[in-house]
């Protein structure tokens, strides 16, 4: 078994907690991981991005080849196109639907989106809106993570356990939402 994954978005988006949610999973069930990440620019509202890689075998590398990633888990649209060159023949893309439109010159989302939907494997969902149903604005990355969860190559409920894990200092109120948001992308994408 072997996953590569890329996680994208804006600085404080929520990346990092993809990341983190993922990589606790993934040690629940003694997997091989790497992980790589940007995020310097996320303090200007830059691009950030994580390369990683889960495997029941060990990983020599953290960076994923061009056209090799199974997956690309992004929360922000303009910046799910940006690693399209790393996606294989056969991942998958997941990707919010609403932009964090930071520069001037940023291209009509509908364009965006258009792109994407020309990809065979691609979800594109609404997490804002869906972030607000389940009760905080600001799970939208748990949102799309959930999305993604059926092309993660961990159970179900690793993924769980791992928000569990990540939020716990947070409060039962905040790990609760956080479930909430984890299941309702996961419902989305299954249907």
């Amino acid at each position: 078994m072997k996953n590569d994954i890329i996680i994208s978005g804006v600085g404080g988006q929520g990346i990092l907690s993809i990341a983190a949610t993922i990589g606790l999973a993934a040690v629940e069930n003694n997997l091989f991981l790497k992980q790589a990440e940007v995020h310097g620019m996320s303090q200007r509202g830059g691009d950030v991005q994580s390369h990683f890689r889960l495997s029941s075998a060990p990983v020599s590398s953290d960076l994923i080849q061009y056209g090799h990633a199974d997956l690309i888990i992004s929360v922000e649209p303009m910046e799910a196109l940006r690693y399209l060159p790393w996606l294989s023949k056969h991942g998958w893309l997941v990707t919010n639907s609403n932009p964090f439109i930071n520069i001037p010159d940023y291209p009509p989302v509908d364009d965006l989106l258009n792109e994407i939907r020309k990809l065979k494997n691609n979800i594109i969902i609404d997490a804002d809106a869906i972030a607000k149903e389940v009760g905080s604005s600001r799970s939208g990355n748990i949102v799309v993570l959930g999305a993604a969860s059926p092309f993660i190559s961990v159970p179900y409920a690793s993924l769980e356990n791992a928000v569990r894990k990540l939020f716990n200092r947070k409060g039962e109120e905040i790990v609760e939402v956080n479930l909430k948001a984890l299941k309702a992308g996961r419902d989305f994408a299954e249907r």
